[in-house]
């Protein structure tokens, strides 16, 4: 998604954050308070945000806003020939084993697409192509280096969740993918949107 108005970069931080208050917007932003008030009011009307209550051990609650199920629409959502009702015919049919050939099946030719893009590249040349895929794929991703050998990967997004949620294999041959990409064992998934959590996160070592 192009970050071009105030909506769209108020779209990507709640995306991004998962939830803020209109104070936190406005120093993200550098905009007063009253002009993010304003923005936010028109797409609570558009349907596009939520509004949660947070508690404060002293005062007053405080608001705060977070995507709502239409937001989240404007984000990529790429199935890639996929569909849950499609591998729960197959599953039927076949057996769930044929289910997991299909991901291994994808997971080779994404290894195969993305190690093309890998060759004479240093560890972190790699990882700054891993993010730039992921981007292309519509992931959202963002890499953080944590010291010379290690690196954080965050995707806030995930193009096939509705397929990731109903088939974990899904997220099992991404990792396995990213091992075989990046040429070392040291992949670990730290968290996971299909379990509840906010974004995936990666630990990445060399």
């Amino acid at each position: 998604m192009q970050l071009k108005t105030t909506k769209d970069r108020i779209l990507d931080l709640l995306k991004r954050e998962v939830r803020m208050t209109v104070g936190a917007l406005s120093e993200r932003l550098e905009i007063t308070d009253m002009a993010v008030r304003k923005h936010l009011s028109a797409m609570e009307k558009d349907g596009l945000i939520a509004t949660e209550e947070i508690r404060q051990p002293m005062g007053r609650p405080v608001q705060s806003y977070t995507l709502s199920a239409k937001g989240e629409l404007l984000f990529p959502k790429s199935y890639e020939g996929l569909s849950v009702e499609f591998l729960q015919d197959i599953q039927a049919l076949y057996g769930s084993k044929s289910v997991e050939q299909l991901f291994q099946n994808r997971e080779k030719r994404l290894t195969k697409e993305y190690t093309l893009r890998m060759q004479k590249k240093s560890h972190q040349e790699r990882m700054q192509e891993i993010q730039t895929i992921q981007n292309e794929k519509g992931y959202m991703a963002d890499i953080t280096k944590i010291d010379d050998n290690s690196y954080e990967l965050i995707e806030y997004n995930c193009p096939i969740m509705t397929v990731a949620k109903e088939y974990k294999v899904a997220c099992k041959c991404e990792t396995s993918m990213f091992k075989n990409v990046l040429q070392t064992e040291n992949v670990n998934r730290t968290s996971c949107k299909t379990e509840g959590n906010d974004h995936c996160r990666f630990q990445i070592s060399f």
